[in-house]
């Protein structure tokens, strides 16, 4: 007797459009590895999806209208759409400009936002469904295989005056230090090759939990930026490599001197991400920032004197209420002395809820371009000289992309150096490398020219 087989229906499909920062694209990664696990396949175009997430970005005003646009285009295109991320807490602004979106739900709200996906697109569950084993390694990653991003906590208990990002993402919340290590581990044994720890506050972690110890492969952990570094630096690709651990978001409190060390015995990647946003002590206290500029400087000195390869990236405001040109020349001063090796710069501008809008004085818009046009000039001379001082030198690179041959049958690539994060800093870029390079291979590279951002070389003979 024949039988007749068993049609499993269609999978559900979600598109997703994710906006703003690292710590949202590790948000959205959470969010879709969810989904998949309950069924749901992935669509890479409106057509293909039942129903569409936009994760928006609210920090900024220009953000938010980023947000918007990119959450009317998801309407125009397929209709179905569901908002989640920091713009979420405005859903009656939302919802008044789209009233046809399904759902409105704020940052990190993961149960939320599967809940809505739910229901406006059942999953398609069933034993035959459920049974079916998840791709190895089963999470969805947004970014290259060969790097990850490490969030380590939500939230911050800073109080700074441009900032809003307590409103919308709430105070510190720091995750179990043996379940980062355990999701460490698996993104390095699943092909990772370099970690980007991030947070709104890296070196606060633990504070809220008073650094409660965890048991980890036998001994007792703290909750701590410095244990979990160690503990980090302690990694091994499936190949015996050290993976690369970058920690970003870094106030320079005085524990961060602790890493230093393991930066210079090789077992963290000798960069910081400080956010600075400025020097001038009078614009700092307005912020609501530590105004320490000159220890800080002292800092860096001794901080390069025990790994003189550390790069140290920051951004600032220009064009902060208050600030004068005595305060903007002190930030331009401070910086000749500070030498950073990367910089960013941004424009002040006000944030709905942020109590620096209500501050007197503010800087003419003429004003802030015209100091960060300053700013940039300054900076990019810094990194100039430092990149030329690298001609010559023999530097430790990771692969992100391999092209094809050209007519000469010559292969080029995309690399970057221990002090460039992936789609901030610059980059390396290699002529003629060997064939079976791939993306994620660490190389070393003679440094033969350099411009104000990037590097130019060559890989080195192996041996």
């Amino acid at each position: 007797m024949a039988t007749t087989p068993i049609i499993l229906p269609d999978a559900p499909k979600v598109g997703m459009v994710s906006l703003g920062c690292p710590k949202a694209l590790v948000d959205s990664e959470r969010i879709l590895t969810r989904l998949r696990a309950d069924g749901y396949a992935m669509s890479a175009d409106y057509a293909g999806a039942d129903v569409v997430l936009v994760n928006t970005c609210g920090f900024l005003d220009s953000a938010k209208e980023e947000s918007l646009a990119a959450i009317g285009e998801a309407i125009a295109e397929n209709g179905r759409v569901i908002v989640t991320g920091c713009m979420g807490n405005e859903a009656d602004a939302i919802r008044a400009r789209f009233p046809s979106v399904l759902a409105v739900t704020g940052a990190h709200q993961y149960e939320a936002v599967v809940e809505a996906v739910h229901e406006a697109a059942p999953p398609s569950m069933g034993p035959y469904v459920d049974l079916i084993p998840q791709a190895d390694p089963g999470d969805v990653k947004l970014t290259p295989r060969h790097y990850s991003y490490l969030k380590i906590s939500e939230g911050c208990n800073h109080a700074c005056a441009f900032c809003i990002i307590p409103s919308l993402r709430g105070k510190l919340a720091s995750r179990r230090i043996d379940a980062v290590l355990r999701e460490a581990e698996k993104l390095v044994a699943a092909g990772t090759r370099e970690l980007l720890v991030i947070s709104q506050d890296t070196s606060a972690y633990g504070v809220d939990v008073r650094h409660e110890t965890r048991q980890w492969k036998g001994r007792e952990v703290r909750t701590h930026m410095t244990d979990l570094a160690r503990e980090l630096g302690q990694l091994k690709t499936p190949d015996g490599h050290t993976p690369w651990v970058r920690l970003h978001y870094v106030y320079p409190y005085p524990h961060v001197d602790a890493v230093i060390p393991l930066m210079a015995e090789g077992l963290l990647t000798p960069y910081l991400d400080i956010p600075f946003q400025h020097a001038s002590p009078n614009v700092l206290r307005a912020m609501k920032r530590p105004a320490n500029e000159a220890k800080v400087l002292e800092r860096l000195k001794a901080w390069r004197a025990i790994c003189p390869d550390i790069a140290v990236r920051s951004s600032f405001v220009v064009g902060f209420p208050g600030e004068t040109e005595a305060d903007f020349q002190y930030l331009l001063d401070w910086l000749d002395e500070a030498q950073l090796d990367r910089v960013g710069a941004f424009r002040f501008e006000p944030v709905a809820g942020a109590a620096a809008n209500d501050l007197p004085d503010p800087v003419p818009e003429e004003v802030k371009e015209e100091r960060y046009a300053r700013i940039m000039a300054k900076t990019e001379a810094i990194s100039a000289a430092k990149l030329a001082a690298k001609v010559g030198r023999t530097i430790p690179v990771i692969i992100d992309e391999v092209g094809e041959p050209d007519e000469d049958g010559d292969i080029g690539a995309t690399a970057r150096s221990q002090a460039d994060a992936p789609e901030i800093d610059g980059a390396v870029y290699l002529r003629n490398v060997p064939e079976g390079l791939k993306a994620g291979d660490f190389a070393e590279v003679l440094v033969e020219d350099a411009d104000a951002h990037d590097l130019y070389g060559v890989i080195t003979p192996a041996g």
